[in-house]
């Protein structure tokens, strides 16, 4: 191949650039703050009001019940 080199040095400067970014967030604390918001996301998304905030800025509501066939 005709390039090869110039693609080792690209696939090694990604690496490089890849493993310090992975490096940077466990050092800060990125990935523990990610799960808690994630689980306090979830929590929220399956309490009673939330199904009630969906229910009610659903604009289709009528408009899916009215197109349904019984079956």
């Amino acid at each position: 191949m005709k390039f090869a080199g110039w693609y080792l040095k690209i696939a090694a400067v990604s690496s490089l650039i890849g493993a310090s970014m992975e490096l940077f967030m466990v050092h800060t604390g990125f990935y523990d703050k990610v799960t808690v918001l994630e689980s306090e996301k979830r929590a929220w998304e399956s309490s009673a009001e939330a199904q009630a905030v969906r229910e009610a800025l659903n604009p289709w509501k009528e408009h899916d019940t009215k197109t349904r066939k019984p079956s």
